[in-house]
């Protein structure tokens, strides 16, 4: 049996404490523990809504074991299937009488211990089939019910051990080989070559769960029919990152496991949202498509927050995006279910939607897009999310005259400046304008006056006129 806190939860809520952390412990019992329990008992019907305990709850508490056998147990008693319940609870907790290499079918240790009731000593441990027998012969004092040596079912084995483990029940995984998929959502596989690898269904007792794929040491086949009565409806609504399509459909489920599905028409808005956010935050947003002016808008931002840590900016990084996802994104995917659709949404009205008045004033006030320079023409700002000078590219006649490097951020970041040729190639790179008239432009005006005889290249940069256009235009 398992070592989990499921016994001491039970009694707890026995005494009336419910919640163990309202107790006062030298070591408090860890959280997620706690809640793995109170699932079991959910499972097990021993707590109700409120993680009171139950009458059923009651009742598994009279018996001297853990919860998990008590109700297989109580409930095998109930269905006629005492004799059964009382060996395959002693069998579970005794050590296998089998050892490895005979299979995992709990069936056959039924039948061993059976065989060895009846005198026959061929098959298995004898000490640890003597000591099984012992407990079974207890729970049978317990439960009122005489012996039964007759060859086991091993659907109803399966059945008995589904009571102790509802959320190992399992079907088998498509392309069978032995793997199955376990109610509580993970897989699992037999050992190669085992009986069981045929089965449908199983309900498994012992496994080794590991980090991914679990190994099956001990289950029992299992009627997928007697799946039908835990069953219930819900609607599924999820991404399937292979086809990129939102799946949206009514489930009949026993956990993980769907026994049915059914394709839902109209999905609710709040569940699309959701599973759309959580397929973004899978996939990264690389599955949203950002224009150039989204992009630009999300990098201004970004800028003065690095710029004015103090200020009031949304944060428009990657993570920041991604955590408040279904505020910004969730009411512009309407009708969205597909990886395309979800590309075509429009992002720059959703990202100026998270600045709320007056920072778009103020946004376009610090961090303009456009600057406007000596000769007239506004031209546009590059900035960049790490807040770095953002970049204004222009061509170098066009700031004939200007002494001051141009600068954003209310005057406290001058701009990169990609001083161009006529042919729109950067010819420097610089925040010291003053410095390349007095210097580099002599350089820069030697190299290209020759190549680019139709505009100006004066002696003086400081007193001609500027201009975007040729000499003979001018």
């Amino acid at each position: 049996v398992e070592a989990d806190l499921a016994p001491l939860t039970l009694e707890l809520a026995g005494w009336g404490a419910p919640d163990p952390a309202s107790l006062a412990w030298l070591d408090v019992p860890p959280a997620p523990r706690v809640e793995a329990a109170r699932t079991l008992l959910h499972d097990l019907g021993a707590l109700d809504t409120e993680d009171r305990i139950t009458a059923r709850g009651r009742a598994l508490l009279e018996l001297p074991t853990h919860p998990r056998l008590a109700h297989l147990l109580h409930d095998g008693q109930a269905s006629g299937l005492g004799a059964l319940a009382a060996d395959v609870a002693a069998l579970l907790e005794e050590r296998d009488p089998l050892g490895a290499g005979v299979g995992t079918d709990l069936t056959d240790r039924v039948a061993a211990l059976r065989a060895w009731r009846r005198g026959e000593r061929g098959r298995g441990d004898g000490a640890v089939l003597e000591r099984v027998e012992r407990l079974a012969r207890q729970w049978r004092r317990e439960l009122g019910v005489r012996p039964d040596d007759s060859p086991p079912d091993g659907s109803l084995v399966g059945q008995l051990i589904a009571l102790a483990y509802p959320e190992r029940v399992a079907l088998a995984r498509a392309g069978g080989g032995g793997r199955f998929l376990l109610a509580g959502g993970q897989g699992a596989r037999l050992p190669e070559g085992d009986p069981l690898a045929g089965a449908p269904a199983l309900a498994v007792a012992h496994l080794d769960a590991g980090s991914g794929e679990g190994r099956i040491y001990l289950a029992a086949p299992l009627d997928p029919a007697a799946l039908d009565a835990r069953a219930g409806w819900q609607d599924a609504v999820r991404w399937d990152p292979r086809s990129g399509v939102l799946v949206a459909a009514r489930e009949r489920r026993v956990g993980a496991l769907v026994l049915e599905s059914r394709p839902l028409a109209g999905l609710p808005h709040a569940e699309r949202v959701a599973a759309l956010a959580g397929a973004v935050r899978s996939e990264g947003l690389h599955l949203l498509t950002f224009p150039p002016e989204a992009g630009q808008l999300r990098a201004r931002v970004e800028s003065l927050r690095h710029w004015r840590p103090d200020g009031d900016w949304p944060d428009l990084s990657d993570p920041g995006l991604l955590e408040t996802l279904e505020g910004w994104l969730g009411p512009h995917l309407t009708g969205v279910r597909t990886r395309e659709e979800l590309g075509r949404v429009t992002l720059l009205p959703a990202l100026q939607a998270l600045l709320p008045w007056p920072l778009p004033a103020r946004l376009d006030e610090l961090a303009p897009t456009h600057l406007s320079v000596p000769s007239g023409s506004r031209v546009r700002l590059s900035y960049r999310p790490d807040g770095s000078p953002p970049i204004l590219a222009v061509k170098l006649q066009e700031l004939f005259g200007l002494a001051q490097t141009p600068t954003v951020n209310g005057g406290r970041t001058p701009v990169l400046l990609h001083l161009l040729s006529p042919a729109g190639r950067p010819v420097q790179v610089t925040q010291n304008l003053r410095s390349f008239w007095n210097s580099s432009y002599f350089e820069v005006r030697k190299d290209l006056r020759g190549r680019y005889p139709k505009h100006p290249w004066p002696d003086d940069p400081w007193s001609h006129v500027p201009t975007g256009a040729t000499k003979k235009r001018l």
